[in-house]
């Protein structure tokens, strides 16, 4: 049971319901009271106007019942509010920068979350599915893309294509002073992919890139090892900016503030 059938039950449990209308009453008073049939030709003429008022019975206690989980304040806004980016669907919470995220269970998970363990090379060769950037182009279907910006930014260090329901790719992009430090890394997730729906990042505010809806959120994500194993981690102790272009879902890890990763993100192009 997700996160939001729970806080509708949870709701629903402190509910005073009206009472059950008597409805096996009402329908045998109004059989009595119908006239009886003259012939054979009317014997079906109440039979529509019985099956409307019953109908109508029925759709007026549902109504009942979903005015009254609006009129709650908390069950409204889970009703009424969700962020749709790309394949990610997210309640919003509120949350400050430095809060963690909760973390929903996912499968075959071996070891708990994780930041960039100390011995950087050891743990960059242990992630499954390296290769080299012309590579990855031609096993995934989809172009990627690479920021411009910062000009000095270059290719990333490392590349990796994970199968993840759909083939995701893995852009690293370390320290120049200090190779054991990922200063970003940037995620193309296609669209039926579990790579984020399975681990739902805490949202900190909504956004936008190139004129698209987009959110500024915190979180780890599933990350797999070449032992096949399965962890919630993240490369970058910072945020993270989600988008979607043209039918992928972009995931922008890095330190920076809000204003310079939109500059990133607007900046992508494909590879020369």
């Amino acid at each position: 049971m997700n996160e939001f059938r729970k806080q509708l039950r949870d709701i629903a449990k402190g509910m005073d319901y009206p009472p059950t209308p008597d409805i096996a009453g009402f329908v045998s008073a109004r059989l009595r009271s119908l006239p009886a049939p003259s012939g054979r030709g009317d014997r079906g003429e109440g039979r529509p106007r019985l099956i409307s008022r019953t109908l109508t019975w029925s759709l007026t206690i549902a109504l009942i019942l979903l005015l009254s989980l609006l009129l709650i304040p908390p069950a409204r806004a889970a009703i009424l509010e969700f962020i749709q980016i790309g394949i990610v669907r997210i309640f919003p919470q509120s949350a400050q920068p430095t809060a963690e995220p909760v973390q929903p269970a996912v499968p075959e998970i071996e070891a708990p979350v994780t930041a960039t363990p100390a011995s950087s090379q050891s743990f960059f060769e242990s992630i499954a599915g390296e290769t080299t950037l012309e590579e990855a182009q031609k096993l995934v279907a989809y172009p990627i893309l690479l920021p411009a910006y910062p000009p000095d930014l270059g290719k990333p260090d490392y590349v990796y294509i994970q199968e993840a329901d759909g083939d995701m790719t893995i852009l690293v992009w370390v320290d120049a002073q200090n190779p054991e430090e990922v200063q970003m890394s940037l995620h193309f997730i296609p669209m039926g992919s579990w790579a984020i729906k399975k681990v739902a990042p805490t949202v900190i505010q909504e956004t936008s890139v190139n004129g698209q809806r987009a959110i500024w959120a915190v979180g780890p994500y599933p990350l797999r090892f070449s032992d096949d194993s399965l962890e919630i981690t993240r490369l970058v102790e910072g945020n993270v900016l989600i988008w979607e272009r043209d039918g992928i879902t972009c995931r922008l890890e890095t330190d920076l503030p809000l204003e310079e990763a939109i500059k990133i993100a607007e900046s992508l192009e494909p590879i020369p």
